[in-house]
């Protein structure tokens, strides 16, 4: 079996780690915070690997351990006898930004030892000198917010290719007369189109019947608006992908959910499916009507 790819993250306190956990979680890592060095063997002896899910490990460990400085070179040189070799990814942060942070979170600083907190900072800073000049990717993080550094830490884990969307799209129709969907991002009303209801031959059908598409779809303002609402999707869609959104979700809207927004709906999934995105579709309000009369 092939060695697991491991990730070890340290650097200074306050610096991203939580922020860097938490990507590779959301890129199939299995991650653990505050792991203690001298667990490592152990724990990648564990059959976590067996999971074809599982992209690699990716471990937390830094000065809130007590032995952290002097187990780091020792457990290193263990996974390498083991023929485990770790990417080590060292965060830092220059002084004024950390105390900025820290001034946020009001939480102490694991080596205080009575100092303050710039004295603290200072001291980390030293003690781990020669554990930053170890790892293979030293990254700054006093500019960073956690939408920058996390898009920085995917990029380094796909090696610069933007493979994997870690966004998760849907699309979802619904009736305004059931309420507004609370979990949508962008919402768009298609009140202004004839409304099949209307029509004895289709009110009783739904929006995905092809009789109800071609009379939604054939609809000069229904072209007109999917035009110019498709190319706008294309254009938001990486710039919500570049901030790292877990979700994505459009809603439609029509009196009842059940014809316009339906049919609507469909159209913009086959669009974001073509596109590659494996949208989700959700009619949210298709039989209500129908259950409710």
């Amino acid at each position: 079996m092939p060695k697991p790819k491991v990730y070890i993250i340290t650097g200074l306190s306050g610096s991203g780690k939580t922020t860097t956990i938490q990507a590779f979680e959301d890129a199939k890592y299995y991650c653990v915070d505050n792991m203690p060095l001298e667990l490592l063997p152990k724990f990648l002896d564990l059959p976590l690997n067996e999971n074809p899910d599982n992209k690699g490990f990716a471990f937390v460990t830094d000065m809130r351990s007590k032995d952290f400085i002097s187990q780091y070179a020792p457990a290193l040189c263990t996974l390498e006898d083991l023929g485990i070799k770790p990417e080590v990814i060292f965060l830092k942060a220059n002084e004024d930004t950390l105390v900025n942070r820290y001034s946020q979170t009001r939480r102490q600083h694991p080596v205080t030892n009575g100092k303050s907190l710039l004295d603290s900072i200072r001291l980390e800073m030293d003690m781990l000198s020669p554990i930053q000049k170890t790892a293979q990717h030293v990254i700054d993080t006093s500019t960073l917010n956690v939408h920058q550094l996390k898009s920085k830490i995917l990029n380094l884990i796909h090696n610069g290719k933007s493979a994997v969307s870690l966004t998760k799209v849907n699309i979802m129709s619904f009736g305004f007369k059931y309420g507004v969907p609370n979990d949508a991002d962008l919402l768009v009303d298609m009140r202004f189109l004839a409304n099949p209801y209307f029509v004895p031959e289709l009110k009783n059908q739904d929006g995905e019947s092809p009789a109800v598409r071609d009379f939604v779809l054939s609809n000069t303002e229904t072209k007109v608006f999917l035009d110019k609402y498709l190319d706008l999707l294309d254009y938001l869609i990486p710039l919500y992908k570049r901030e790292n959104k877990a979700y994505l979700t459009f809603a439609v809207g029509c009196t009842g959910g059940r014809h316009r927004s339906v049919a609507i709906a469909r159209r913009i999934y086959e669009h974001l499916n073509s596109k590659g995105l494996n949208p989700g579709l959700i009619h949210r309000d298709i039989d209500r009507d129908v259950k409710e009369t």
